[in-house]
Parts: structure tokens; C-alpha cells; sequence
């Protein structure tokens, strides 16, 4: 049998229910997809791009979360590891959903930045899983 920490189980539990989040988001972009929302070309595709990493980032969090169970990491390092991809799964959709947020717009605002930050957060995480697993 499979057995999880506290913490793998807990965020697993959360990202779980967050993925119904994604679930009611994908209606929203249905509707934005059909013309019965109006938005640009640039706003639908950030949309998609938004609920994808959404829905992609959550279930690789649930992934990490077990995966982080099989190493010596403590402390910091399995944070990260375990939580990274967690986090990349909020900011990066953020910044997909906010910096096209606005009637119109045509190109991103600075909010952007969310989706570099996840980014930079998705491969620390990665990276440390990685050296943990390949450590063990």
C-alpha cells in the first residue's frame, strides 16, 4: 500500500478540489469560444493558454506530491519539490488571466511577469525533485 505524509496528503487533497476550479473555467472559455463573451483574439487565446496550464500544472502537482514521498529530501528542498509545482499552477494561470484582463486588449500588461515567476518557480521545483529522486 501507498503511503503519503501529512503534507503530500493535504496537498494533494487541495489540488484535488482545485482541479473542479479548472473544471467551471472550462465553461467560462466554452462560452468565450462560442462568441457569447466578448474578447479579442489575443484575450481567447490567453485564455486557453491560462486554463491549460491550469489544468496541466494541478495534475503534475498531484504527481510531485507523491514522487517527493519516494526521496531523502527534508526541510526546504522537499517544499519545494513537493509545493513548487503547486504554486506554478497559480501563477502561471494568473498571468495568462490577468495581464489580458481589460476591454479590447490586444497585447499583455505587466502582470505577465506571473508567468515568468511560475516558470522560474516550475523548474526549481522540477530540478529539485529530479536530484532528490536521482540521489536516493
Amino acid at each position: 500500500m501507498l503511503e503519503l505524509s501529512s503534507e503530500a496528503s493535504r496537498l494533494i487533497g487541495i489540488l484535488l478540489l482545485a482541479l473542479v476550479t479548472v473544471e467551471s473555467g472550462g465553461w467560462y472559455l466554452t462560452r468565450l469560444i462560442r462568441g457569447m463573451k466578448p474578447a479579442t483574439d489575443f484575450q481567447r487565446a490567453f485564455a486557453r493558454a491560462g486554463h491549460g496550464h491550469a489544468a496541466v500544472l494541478l495534475t503534475l502537482g498531484i504527481v510531485t506530491a507523491v514522487l517527493t514521498d519516494a526521496t531523502d529530501l527534508d526541510g526546504f528542498l522537499a517544499w519545494l519539490a513537493r509545493s513548487g509545482v503547486a504554486i506554478a499552477a497559480i501563477l502561471m494561470p494568473a498571468g495568462f488571466f490577468f495581464s489580458s484582463m481589460g476591454s479590447e486588449r490586444t497585447s499583455a500588461n505587466r502582470l505577465i511577469a506571473l508567468v515568468w515567476l511560475g516558470a522560474l518557480v516550475l523548474a526549481a521545483s522540477l530540478i529539485t525533485l529530479g536530484v532528490g529522486l536521482l540521489a536516493t
